[in-house]
């Protein structure tokens, strides 16, 4: 991970003087997205953070992918624990000029990662059964939550990528959707955080994809709107993260 904290021209503002905290690698993963009204998100989104907009349109995500190697800092990664996939629902918002993402969810297939997440980081994670194959080049994933007292939440679908690879140009949409360095988290609606993360830029693709069944923006009070996604996929990407701080 010391190599991708060498690579730093393309950040919209300077790395943490702190020391990283987690780092880990995403695989297979999809960027879906969907354009939708700002004031549909407002209510579930706290009001000191502003949604963020690309030209005037927000937008939801949904990102299914694995990880592996998950560790904290000094430790090595360990096969039953570090390796496993997830799916997050998402959109955009900013705070003291600092553009991040917000998650509505996060579903995972471990238990410890999910109760470490929702006390660490005050994310909503969630537990699931979640299968992410590849097969015949495309991405097969299955991810239905189990997290007691939760709504419920199924994605089924398979995706795969169509074209090159290339990096999003600052300025365009892929950029605003892709090349974010924060994340936002609450523990209330008053007390907010801000997450810093560090990555190389997004190498992405062109996808394809299909859906049997999705009702992980149902399952937090969204809906997807009857329209095509726009769809990217990325092979891998390694990232760093900090601790939490309120904002």
């Amino acid at each position: 991970m010391a190599d991708i904290l060498q690579e730093v021209e393309h950040r919209p503002w300077a790395l943490p003087r702190e020391p990283w905290i987690m780092a880990q690698s995403w695989h297979d993963l999809l960027f879906a997205h969907w354009r939708v009204e700002a004031a549909l998100l407002r209510p579930h989104i706290p009001l000191s953070l502003e949604i963020d907009t690309f030209q005037g349109q927000a937008w939801l995500g949904i990102v299914p992918f694995r990880m592996s190697g998950v560790r904290l800092r000094w430790t090595p990664a360990l096969p039953w624990l570090s390796a496993f996939p997830e799916l997050n629902v998402r959109t955009y918002v900013t705070a003291q000029k600092k553009p991040g993402v917000w998650f509505f969810s996060l579903d995972a297939a471990n238990a410890i990662a999910v109760r470490a997440a929702r006390w660490w980081f005050h994310l909503p994670y969630f537990k699931a059964s979640m299968k992410c194959e590849e097969q015949n080049g495309s991405i097969h994933y299955l991810s239905e939550r189990t997290h007691h007292g939760a709504p419920p939440g199924v994605l089924e679908g398979r995706y795969r990528p169509e074209r090159g690879f290339f990096e999003a140009q600052s300025g365009s949409l892929e950029h605003f959707l892709t090349e974010r360095y924060c994340l936002y988290s609450a523990a209330s609606r008053e007390r907010v955080y801000r997450g810093e993360i560090h990555h190389p830029p997004w190498r992405l693709q062109v996808a394809e994809a299909e859906f049997m069944r999705n009702s992980m923006a149902e399952a937090a009070a969204l809906v997807i709107p009857d329209q095509k996604p726009l769809l990217h996929f990325a092979h891998r990407q390694d990232m760093v993260a900090w601790a939490p701080r309120v904002i």
